[in-house]
């Protein structure tokens, strides 16, 4: 090979400048700040990132009765909570979420909804609780409670304090309410060719979180922002007309007087097998009248234990079928679909039983086994939304998007159903750590059949530059609502994937994330748990990660300077100068072309960036080289792509 003579003196000469860089907005004191995030841990909470040796959480029994009349579209009932004060304060107020209120054009969420109501809209609903009566039973004496009511919270003054460390008191209150059409895409009711499919959620007076971070978390319900509750026990009954049928998250308790005998027997057989069993078939629903003439009513009976909520669905119209799940330790529960003939067919629901059997699987291996011995999937009015062990998705959803709702839906039973974080303030804590999951178990879906490339960090470029571009560590109700998905979804997941793929590799994050989940099953924790956690077991400060990514609202630009060799000549290698033009840094994956077709990569710590915005490393080169790529597998969220390669202008006389 001869080098043109005129280009071998350029080449000895020259210093090869490809672009014309503006002043770099990176500060290192203010990424790799040691003040961040160096508060002390407490008895409560470690600086580990582990519940303390002190850490309580209180707990809330619930025993409820209700009952649906479709003629009047009203839910009557009464609910017994059985409270625990496990803090170390003695409690003189309690607080209660009633979060039926949210549905009238009163309340507080419904005067902040915009013209345009979008997902959380109201849409002309005057709902919300009739509370009948509220009474106390506690240290054996019975009392009419002194409550006030003030939009989606109750507030009940004791008649003597609730002592700390393993008081109790039982609450009664009677209730009903009118079910919303359209419950601000948590809830609601659809019309079908046969009957109305009843999608119930907030069915109950529940209690607010008495939590060691703030005391009574007693945020109102907007819309938005969505739930924090206390785990406990749960005991209902659910009385409906007798040629319904209802499922729920828990466990059915009574199958003989709600079911036929060969209902039972169907039941039975899904339990053991890991294809679709049909309980009730596309025929016989289709055979039944299109109005129904009953009378009578019956009562379904659930229980569920060591969850913070429950929900149910009721309809004449279901087809339902069922099949098992397979769980680490010969472990199983029963993955079962309800939803209108209408949309049976196997491009659509016909295939919900098989996605959410493969979702909780992958999940429950990956992560954590799943907690619950049912996992129900309802096909209605609302987009998508979660409960333990049940949830409500578009009946009109059907292939990839289904999968993609029934996969993220079910999800958050790891995020924030095992995982209790506070959905109302973090909505980031628990949708965006659930859409990270979500790219690894589509991924793995019969071999890739819905793949996509929402793990691309480009994606997410055209939003960080955006007008409505926000820092992730906000409260959901306050983020711009066009902007909610990419920032508490879609970003927040980039991160993790970033971490995992980029920053600390498979074994370094997996270790710890799962870690995180074991620690906190059950638990109340805040993102500083998270991160701690995360820092500790991983083995590295990942403050300057934490700080970049999920505090400040900072875009990244890493871009190549120059390229010399050493002397002029290729053979004694090249020196590759980088810059760090914004204020977010990461690290740095280099990829070297020579132009005898030899590869060269390399891998820069975050450490390069310690000292400045610039940095120089040499390479051991053999001959010219072709091109020089930053990020070539465009992993990061780069702004400016255009300076992220070097390309030589070289031809070479063979």
């Amino acid at each position: 090979m001869r080098l043109n003579p005129v280009l071998k003196l350029l080449s000895i000469l020259f210093i090869f400048t490809s672009f014309i860089l503006p002043q770099s907005k990176f500060d290192q004191h203010e990424l790799f700040d040691p003040t961040f995030m160096s508060e002390p841990g407490t008895m409560y909470r470690s600086g580990s990132g582990m519940p303390g040796p002190y850490y309580w959480q209180n707990s809330a029994d619930y025993k409820i009765d209700v009952k649906l009349d479709p003629e009047e579209n009203l839910i009557s009932g009464k609910v017994i909570i059985s409270y625990t004060n496990n803090s170390p304060d003695n409690l003189k107020i309690l607080w209660l979420q009633l979060d039926q209120n949210r549905f009238n054009s009163h309340s507080r969420g419904t005067i902040a909804t915009t013209i345009d109501p979008g997902r959380w809209g109201n849409r002309n609903f005057e709902g919300g609780y009739d509370i009948e009566t509220v009474s106390l039973a506690m240290e054996g004496k019975n009392y009419d409670a002194e409550y006030l009511i003030d939009d989606t919270r109750m507030r009940i003054i004791l008649p003597t304090e609730l002592k700390s460390k393993g008081g109790k008191i039982d609450i009664r209150i009677e209730y009903s309410f009118p079910v919303a059409e359209y419950g601000s895409d948590r809830m609601g009711t659809l019309k079908t060719k046969k009957g109305k499919v009843y999608e119930i959620a907030q069915w109950y007076p529940r209690m607010h979180v008495y939590d060691d971070v703030r005391g009574w978390d007693t945020l109102p319900y907007l819309g938005a922002g969505e739930f924090y509750l206390e785990y406990g026990n749960f005991d209902f009954t659910i009385e409906v007309p007798s040629d319904f049928i209802v499922v729920a998250s828990g466990e059915l308790q009574n199958p003989n007087d709600v079911l036929t005998t060969k209902q039972i027997e169907r039941l039975a057989k899904a339990k053991k097998s890991d294809d679709r069993v049909y309980i009730r078939s596309v025929d016989e629903v289709k055979a039944t009248d299109s109005v129904s003439n009953v009378s009578d009513y019956k009562k379904w009976h659930f229980k569920m234990y060591k969850t913070r909520d429950v929900s149910w669905a009721a309809s004449r119209a279901f087809v339902w079928d069922a099949a098992r799940i397979n769980l680490p330790d010969n472990k199983t529960s029963l993955a079962m679909s309800v939803y209108p003939y209408e949309v049976a067919d196997d491009s659509a629901w016909g295939r919900s039983t098989e996605y959410v059997k493969n979702s909780i699987e992958f999940n429950s291996k990956m992560w954590f086994p799943y907690s619950y011995p049912v996992a129900v999937n309802v096909a209605g009015r609302v987009g998508g939304m979660e409960y333990p062990g049940i949830v409500f998705c578009s009946r009109r959803a059907k292939g990839r998007r289904l999968w993609g709702v029934t996969d993220h839906e079910f999800g958050h039973n790891w995020f924030p159903m095992i995982v209790g974080s506070n959905e109302r303030r973090y909505m980031w804590q628990d949708e965006g750590f659930n859409s990270f999951i979500n790219i690894y178990s589509t991924r793995n879906f019969n071999n890739g059949e819905y793949k996509s490339r929402r793990d691309s960090a480009q994606q997410i470029v055209e939003y960080t530059l955006s007008d409505i571009s926000e820092r992730i560590f906000n409260y959901p109700d306050v983020i711009q609502s066009d902007g909610l998905g990419n920032n508490a979804y879609f970003k927040t997941a980039l991160g993790l994937y970033i971490l995992r793929e980029v920053v600390l590799g498979h074994n370094r994050f997996d270790f710890a994330f799962r870690e995180y989940i074991k620690r906190w099953a059950f638990k109340h924790p805040t993102p500083k748990d998270f991160f701690r956690t995360m820092n500790s077991v991983a083995g590295e400060d990942l403050n300057w990660f934490w700080k970049q990514w999920y505090f400040e609202n900072w875009n990244l630009d890493q871009a190549i300077e120059n390229v010399q060799y050493v002397n002029g000549d290729p053979k004694n290698g090249a020196v590759i100068t980088i810059t760090n033009n914004e204020k977010m840094a990461m690290p740095v994956e280099v990829k070297i072309v020579e132009k005898n077709g030899n590869i060269i990569e390399k891998k820069l710590g975050i450490e390069i960036w310690h000292r400045g915005s610039k940095w120089s490393f040499k390479v051991e080169t053999t001959s010219l080289l072709n091109s020089v790529v930053i990020d070539p597998n465009f992993q990061l969220p780069d702004i400016d792509l255009s300076n992220n390669t070097w390309s030589s202008s070289f031809k070479i006389d063979e």
